[in-house]
C-alpha cells in the first residue's frame, strides 16, 4: 500500500501536489479545531447540565417558599393586593416545578422518586390551598382546614430540601467521576496538537523532497556547468512528473554541451597539429585561428545554454509548470547578463531586474527564511549606474549574513537622490559584524585589497571611485542585526571619468 501510494505521489503533477498538500494542511487544522472545540462541548456539557439541575432546585425551593409567605398573607388579609402576589408566586411555584427533570433513564431511581413526591404532593397541596381560600374564615371547619395546609406546606419543603440533597450529590458523583477527564484534557489538547504538527513536518519533508531538492540540485550543477565543469553523475530523482521531466532535459542539455566543448576541443588540437606542419612564416595566422577558435568556444558554450535553457522554459510553460518556467527564465536571465553585458554603465531598471531575478531564485531556495524589499524613490529608466554593482552586494549579504542565520532575514534596497548624487543602501538583517571585523573591512576597501572581504566588494568599490568623482561606498553592521552597504553615485556628467 505504501510503495503504491509512494509511486502515486511521484507521478502526479506539480500542481496536484501542491494542491494535495494544502487539502491536507487544512484537513490537519480542522481536525485540530474540531478536536478542540469536542473538548470544550464536552466539559460545557456536563458542567452545564449539573448546574442547570441544582439552579432547577433552588428555584422551585425558592418559589415554594415564596407561595407559602403569599399564601399566608393572603389567607390574613384577603385584598386585592395580596391576591395578585399570591397568583403569581402559585404560577411561579408551577412553572419551577414543571420544569424540574423528570427523566428516569437521565436522573436515576432516587432523583426521580424525590421528584415524584414532590409533583404528587404539589398537586394534593394545590387542590387543598385552593378549597381554604374559597371558604369562609367564620366557618367551623375553616381552622383545622388551614393547619391542614400549613402541614402539607411544611412536607413539600421537605421534599423540596431532600431534593435539593440528592441533586446536589448526584452532581457531585458526576462531577468526580469526570474530574480525572477534565484534569487531563490539557495534556491530550497538548498531545493532539503536537500529532498535528508532526504530521504538518512530514508532509513538508515530503513536498520539499520532491520539489525542493532536485531543484537545489539542478542550480548546484547548472553553476558547474556555467564553469565548464561537466565532471560528476547525471542528476537522479525519483520524480515522474514535470519536475522528472525537466531533470531528464537537464541532463541532456549537460551531456550536448559537453559534447560540443569537447568537440570544439578536439577542432582546436587538430588545428594546432595542423598548424605547427606549416611554415615559421604561417606562426602569425596559426594564433589567430587559435583565437578565433577560443571565441568560437565561449560564444557557442553560452548561446546553446540560453537556448535549451528557453527551451525548458517552452516545455514547462505548456505544461503549466509556472514556477518552474519562471525559475529557469529568472536563471537564463542571470546568465545572459553575466555573460554579454559588457557596458560599465547600465540603467538602473537592467540591475534591478537582475536582483529580482536572483532573490526569485533565492527564495524558491530558502522559502520564508528569505524576504525581499525594494523602496525606488527615483526613475529607474532615467538613472544610469555601474553594471554588476546591485546583485553582487545582495549575494554578498545573503550568503555571508541572512543563509547563516536559522530564523533567516530581510534584504532591503532603497534608492533615492540626495542632491545631484544617487544614494543606494542594500540592507540585510542576518549575522552582522563586531566592530574589529567592520573596521577591518572598512580598511580593506580603502586601501583596495580584496583579501578578507571577496573580490565582489572591492571591485565595486574600485569601480565605483574610478569612475565617478565623489563616488563613494560605506559600510554599518552591528552583531546579531544585520549590515547595510551605502553607495554614492554622482549623476552629474562631470563627474564621470569614464
Amino acid at each position: 500500500m505504501f510503495g503504491y501510494l509512494k509511486n502515486l505521489w511521484l507521478t502526479i503533477s506539480l500542481r496536484r501536489k501542491l494542491e494535495t498538500f494544502a487539502v491536507m494542511v487544512i484537513l490537519v487544522m480542522g481536525l485540530s479545531v474540531a478536536f478542540n472545540i469536542r473538548v470544550m462541548n464536552f466539559s460545557l456539557d456536563s458542567f452545564d447540565v449539573i448546574l442547570r439541575d441544582n439552579s432547577q432546585c433552588h428555584e422551585f425551593q425558592e418559589a415554594l417558599a415564596l407561595e407559602i409567605k403569599a399564601f399566608e398573607e393572603y389567607a390574613r388579609e384577603r385584598t386585592p393586593e395580596r391576591r395578585e402576589e399570591y397568583v403569581l408566586s402559585c404560577v411561579r411555584t408551577k412553572r419551577c416545578l414543571l420544569s424540574l427533570p423528570f427523566d428516569y433513564a437521565r436522573i436515576g431511581p432516587e432523583r426521580y422518586a424525590r421528584t415524584w413526591n414532590v409533583r404528587n404532593g404539589y398537586e394534593g397541596y394545590s387542590k387543598a390551598r385552593d378549597e381554604i381560600l374559597s371558604m369562609d374564615t367564620a366557618d367551623d371547619g375553616f381552622v383545622p382546614a388551614l393547619y391542614q395546609v400549613y402541614s402539607m406546606q411544611g412536607y413539600l419543603q421537605t421534599y423540596a430540601r431532600r431534593l435539593v440533597q440528592v441533586t446536589l450529590k448526584d452532581g457531585n458523583a458526576i462531577y468526580q467521576e469526570k474530574a480525572s477527564v477534565f484534569y487531563n484534557m490539557p495534556y491530550l489538547i497538548l498531545m493532539f496538537s503536537i500529532v498535528m504538527m508532526v504530521v504538518v513536518m512530514c508532509m513538508t519533508k515530503v513536498l520539499s523532497g520532491t520539489l525542493v531538492d532536485p531543484m537545489v540540485k539542478m542550480a548546484h550543477n547548472a553553476r558547474k556547468i556555467a564553469r565548464n565543469d561537466f565532471g560528476g553523475r547525471d542528476l537522479e530523482v525519483p520524480n515522474k512528473d514535470e519536475m522528472g521531466e525537466l531533470v531528464k532535459a537537464f541532463n541532456k542539455m549537460k551531456h550536448a554541451t559537453e559534447g560540443y566543448i569537447n568537440t570544439l576541443k578536439e577542432n582546436n588540437e587538430m588545428a594546432e597539429l595542423l598548424h605547427r606542419e606549416e611554415l615559421e612564416k604561417m606562426e602569425m595566422e596559426k594564433r589567430l585561428d587559435a583565437a578565433r577558435l577560443e571565441l568560437l568556444k565561449s560564444q557557442i558554450n553560452p548561446h546553446f545554454l540560453f537556448n535549451t535553457l528557453n527551451m525548458i522554459a517552452c516545455m514547462a510553460k505548456l505544461e503549466e509548470a509556472s514556477t518552474t518556467e519562471r525559475m529557469i527564465t529568472s536563471m537564463s536571465n542571470l546568465f545572459r547578463y553575466n555573460l554579454k553585458t559588457s557596458e560599465q554603465i547600465v540603467p538602473l531598471e537592467q540591475e534591478l531586474k537582475v536582483v529580482q531575478d536572483y532573490m526569485y531564485l533565492q527564495q524558491m531556495r530558502f522559502g520564508s527564511r528569505i524576504r525581499y524589499e525594494c523602496k525606488l524613490e527615483v526613475e529607474a529608466a532615467k538613472v544610469l549606474i555601474p553594471a554588476f554593482t546591485l546583485q553582487p552586494v545582495v549575494e554578498n549579504g545573503i550568503i555571508h549574513g541572512i543563509s547563516k542565520k536559522e530564523q533567516g532575514g530581510r534584504i532591503f534596497i532603497r534608492i533615492w537622490k540626495n542632491g545631484e548624487n544617487l544614494m543606494i543602501s542594500v540592507a540585510d538583517t542576518g549575522l552582522g559584524m563586531d566592530e574589529e571585523r567592520l573596521r577591518t573591512l572598512s580598511e580593506a576597501l580603502k586601501g583596495s585589497r580584496t583579501s578578507g572581504i571577496g573580490i565582489g566588494l572591492g571591485n565595486i568599490y574600485k569601480r565605483i571611485h574610478t569612475m565617478y568623482e565623489g563616488g563613494d561606498m560605506r559600510l554599518y553592521s552591528r552583531e546579531g542585526c544585520g549590515t547595510v552597504v551605502q553607495m554614492t553615485i554622482p549623476q552629474n556628467k562631470t563627474s564621470v571619468r569614464v
